[in-house]
């Protein structure tokens, strides 16, 4: 008849058709693993047999599976470049390097002020993890370092009690990075979905550029919220001191003049003559390093009228000189002021939700320049997650906040020509160098100038483009968008992204119990009408009774044989199982015939482990004119 009642018939058969049954199961053999001629391996829950001799059990091939030189290189990719590095790598990496360099200094101070912390702490971030990120960084673009998103999510996590705080958060982000790459659960980033993405990288940079208009026009305001902080700035406005809004508004001209000469571009792309490439050359850097060149100058001015008198604007002021005495995390401390003794618990619980946030969304910024730059290669998540994660655990050790890759100086090494990793030993190497010598120099360069520096980065992070084609091609997407976006300016970012991503899985949930269902009338052969339903996904609990109220619904509407066709559904599960028990219970006190079309063997088995009566799957188109006729004859008159 063409009929499978049980598509497991052989299961109780022993294992000569090659399977294995009862709580037995074949074990994988991996290529490099195969034994010859009918060797296999049975393994039971408790024991390990191998019918070659050798005594093996699940532990000691995970482990030997996971030496292998496959995965070594893949956990180390240094081993797969270095050997390959030349001269030409050497050049490119070297310009990279110090170039992204002298574009991290500057801004690492900024990113501290940022994060409410001491400017060192800044360069603190921006050495350590640039020379981790050479051995088992994935992505030869990203710029290890502090950036202003993760500077932001520090601040608000930290909420001013101080860099204890911020340095545990370090410490803690490393743990739960590496803890998710060893897991494997780098596939969580991806339940932050594009629009919530863009929502919140929006707010950020709003976010970040309202925390630095107090120093741009020199007057105290204070907030965690975008809220907190304008309404601190028109509260305080009239105390504008004059010269730090004139040095901030200049800086702020420079700087995007500035990036205007980097990209342009003089005499014919096709075959140049030389002195053409040398003045392109030269309006490149002189762009790229716009960071610093203001740095330079602001601080000359700064020192200017600090040689003469206090300068009649605020300036960074005293850095402390030299390298981090290496130390681990504060894991508790006394307060200097009342002698109250906080412990890690406390700590624990101040971060907050920060020790989850401050993780993900750092590997999401790294993640976002791998792909980027990637070229149509694949993205080693999990990698990148091992990287970043080691990357901040050791910056825990050197006193420096969360930090990750930076897009903008991402954008910067892969202009400048980098090649390999290794740029960040030179990006690294110009941090220690910074920190060695420099830090004196620091004390003259204005906030302001800083403040600009920061301002004009985050101008182009608001993705107002983002709105059209989102509006364009999903309108729903714009919920969990704007709902991002409003929630972090009015909340904090943490609430705001924890907000988007609750309303997104309510989608997905509601999209998994709500599956699109089509209906089709058709005739058999022989002239037997019958209704087609296909449901588009798997059937599983959300979306087990809403699919057996449509069938309950249509099949009495129509009154004639349904067949269900399962072609893609490739999961179900028990209560799925009592919904089709339920079906076959229902159309057979109907006397109305249901069949099942197409059935994946997987889910066939879970569907036939209650034994529905009346339950028939078929896998041939033609069988169908077989089973109606077969069935009209037996006396059902639909």
């Amino acid at each position: 008849m063409g009929i499978e009642r049980n598509l497991m018939k052989d299961r109780d058969q022993g294992s000569s058709s090659g399977g294995v049954y009862g709580t037995y199961a074949i074990a994988d053999i991996d290529q490099s693993d195969q034994l010859k001629g009918n060797d296999f391996i049975l393994i039971d829950n408790t024991k390990c047999f191998a019918q070659s001799g050798t005594d093996e059990c699940w532990m000691k091939k995970t482990v030997r599976k996971l030496c292998t030189k496959k995965v070594l290189y893949q956990r180390l990719p240094i081993l797969s470049w270095l050997p390959k590095y030349d001269k030409s790598c050497a050049v490119g990496d070297l310009v990279a390097g110090i170039t992204v360099g002298l574009t991290v200094v500057p801004q690492s101070l900024a990113y501290a002020n940022i994060a409410g912390l001491p400017p060192q702490q800044g360069l603190y971030t921006a050495f350590l993890g640039s020379f981790i990120y050479i051995v088992l960084g994935s992505c030869k673009d990203v710029p290890m370092g502090p950036t202003s998103i993760a500077s932001l999510l520090t601040y608000q996590s930290v909420k001013d009690k101080g860099p204890h705080h911020a340095i545990l958060l370090c410490f803690l982000t490393g743990i739960v990075q590496l803890l998710l790459g060893f897991f494997g659960l780098g596939f969580l980033i991806d339940f932050v979905s594009g629009p919530v993405l863009s929502g919140f990288t929006s707010a950020a940079a709003l976010m970040i550029g309202s925390s630095q208009i107090k120093d741009l026009l020199g007057i105290k305001a204070t907030g965690t919220t975008f809220v907190e902080m304008w309404t601190h700035i028109v509260y305080n406005i009239g105390e504008t001191s004059l010269w730090d809004a004139v040095l901030g508004g200049v800086s702020i001209a420079l700087l995007l003049i500035l990036k205007v000469v980097t990209n342009l571009k003089i005499g014919p792309s096709i075959e140049p003559k030389k002195w053409h490439v040398v003045v392109n050359t030269l309006f490149w850097l002189v762009g790229t390093s716009r960071n610093v060149i203001l740095v330079v100058v602001a601080g000359l001015v700064g020192y200017h009228f600090a040689s003469n008198a206090e300068p009649p604007f605020r300036v960074m002021g005293d850095i402390p000189p030299g390298l981090p005495t290496p130390r681990p995390p504060p894991f508790g401390f006394t307060e200097t002021k009342n002698g109250t003794v906080v412990d890690v618990w406390e700590m624990i619980s101040d971060l907050g939700s920060g020790i989850i946030v401050v993780p993900l969304i750092a590997i999401l910024e790294d993640i976002s320049i791998c792909k980027a730059f990637a070229n149509g290669k694949t993205v080693d998540g999990t990698q990148e997650l091992i990287a970043i994660g080691a990357s901040n655990l050791a910056n825990s050790f050197m006193q420096a906040f969360p930090g990750s890759g930076s897009l903008s100086r991402g954008a910067i090494n892969h202009s400048s020509g980098v090649k390999t990793p290794l740029g960040g030993l030179y990006t690294g190497v110009l941090v220690i160098l910074a920190l060695l010598f420099f830090t004196p120099c620091f004390y003259y360069i204005p906030k302001a100038a800083l403040s600009a520096i920061i301002i004009t980065a985050i101008l182009f992070m608001v993705e107002v483009k983002a709105i059209k084609p989102i509006w364009k091609t999903k309108k729903i997407d714009v919920i969990p968008a704007l709902a991002t976006f409003v929630a972090c300016l009015a909340v904090s970012l943490q609430t705001g992204i924890l907000i988007g991503l609750l309303i997104d899985f309510m989608f997905i949930l509601y999209h998994a119990a709500r599956p699109k269902i089509s209906l089709k009338k058709l005739t058999s052969r022989e002239g037997i009408e019958y209704l087609m339903l296909t449901p588009d996904r798997c059937l599983m609990f959300p979306s087990a009774v809403y699919v057996r109220n449509l069938v309950t619904k249509y099949s009495i509407q129509q009154q004639i044989p349904v067949v269900i066709d399962c072609s893609h559904i490739y999961g179900a599960d028990y209560t799925s199982a009592t919904v089709i028990e339920a079906l076959t219970r229902d159309f057979g006190a109907r006397h109305q015939e249901l069949l099942f079309y197409n059935l994946k063997p997987s889910v066939s088995s879970v569907f036939e482990g209650l034994s529905p009566k009346g339950f028939v799957a078929y896998y041939n188109e033609e069988e169908i004119d077989e089973l109606l006729k077969n069935y009209w004859l037996e006396g059902y008159r639909f």
